[in-house]
This record gives C-alpha cells, structure tokens and sequence, in this order.
C-alpha cells in the first residue's frame, strides 16, 4: 500500500533563509561603512600570504582588517597579529563554509566602528563556501599556478559567484602547464563578468594592481 511520503526542502530554506540575512547584513555594513571581501581558494593557494602583501600594500590607503576561519587552529590569525595586521580566528566547529549568521558573530567580536576593510579568510575549499552568502559585499577566490587551469570547469559555482579571480604564484608558472588563455576562457564562461588579475605574493608582482583594485571597490561602497 503507497502512501505520501511528506518531503521537505530543507536545502532550499536554508538557502533562502541564509540569503534574505546576507542582505541585512551587508544593509548594516553599507550603514556603518565597512566593506566586507569575502575570500575563497583551496588551501594551499597563497591566502595568507596574499593578505599579508596586501597589508603593506594598502598601508595609509585603506584600514584593513583580517577574520580567519579555519575548522580548528589559530595559525593564520596569529600570523596576521604577528604582522601588525589586526586579526581574529573563527573557528566553525567542524563546517567547511560560513554562513551570514556566522560571519555577522565574528563582526561584532572584531568590531566595526573602527575598520574600513574587513577581509574574511573563508575555510580553504572549492565547494561548501561558494555556496553560502556570508553578507559580504564583493567576493574574491584565488587559484595558483600549481592548482591547473581547468579548476573553472571543475567547480564552477565558486567562479560564478566571484567578482574577482586572482592567479597566483605567477613566479613559478615556468615550472608548470598552466595555460593563461585557458583558464581566462573558463573563467569567464562561467561568469562573463570576473575581473581576473594576476599576482605572486611571494614576490610582490601585480600586488599593487590587486590593491588599487580593492581600493576603488571600498572607495565605491562608501559613496
């Protein structure tokens, strides 16, 4: 005997659930003029030491602020202290992304009355993370030589959901099959409206076109 089995859509609410908060949130950072950068790679791809140039390169430009989320550990935001750079650690309890909720939590704790840039250091992982508004108001990712350029074709929500795609570690690309044309043909099938620059973080090349870049974004939400 068949009988109606009642199914419930739990994914889809909380999708919805989380993207009507992600709206309100970036409402009180529009408020209080903060811009949120949401970053996202795999690890491994140069996020910390992406952050880490980036803060001596928006020095007396722009008040930046790191939030790092790891699954356990406070390696990276106790080198963002080490640095000058001021940083808290969120710690997600086992969850390979954040959410609106989460990321608002680790705002107030860091403290907004006094930042002008704040960057989340998102889990390292090209999928859970790209699937959740964090409330921020651009998102970046980053993919560095050594990953391939074929990573658009394989995790395409997390280049359809970036504003900005940065390649980096350019200083070994000698080194590796890594095809630029590829992965900007890729990318932009994806999503036809991803700036994409290219940097090496180890030895500063195209830094300062990554901050001017940030630095027009911020300039733009506080209008």
């Amino acid at each position: 005997m068949e009988k109606d089995v009642r199914v419930i859509e739990v994914k889809r609410s909380i999708f919805e659930d989380n993207n009507k908060d992600a709206d309100r949130l970036r409402a009180e950072l529009k408020e209080k003029g903060v811009f949120l950068l949401n970053l996202m790679s795999s690890p491994g791809s140069g996020k910390t030491t992406t952050l880490l140039a980036l803060a001596k390169a928006l020095e007396g430009r722009v008040k930046m602020g790191v939030m790092e989320a790891d699954i356990d550990s406070a390696v990276d935001a106790e080198t963002m202290l080490e640095h000058g750079v001021k940083s808290i650690q969120i710690h997600t309890g086992g969850m390979c992304h954040l959410d609106a909720d989460m990321t608002r939590q680790g705002l107030y704790e860091f403290g907004m009355d006094d930042a002008e840039l704040i960057v989340l250091e998102n889990v390292g992982n090209l999928v859970c993370p790209a699937e959740f508004d964090t409330g921020a108001v651009k998102n970046m990712t980053i993919l560095s030589v050594p990953e391939g350029d074929d990573k658009p074709q394989k995790y395409p929500l997390m280049y359809e959901t970036c504003d900005l795609l940065v390649i980096n570690k350019m200083d070994v690309l000698p080194y590796f099959d890594f095809d630029k044309a590829n992965v900007e043909k890729y990318a932009r099938l994806r999503n036809p409206n991803i700036d994409i620059l290219y940097i090496s973080a180890k030895t500063g090349e195209g830094i300062d076109a990554l901050a001017d870049w940030i630095v027009k974004e911020v300039k733009n939400w506080s209008k």
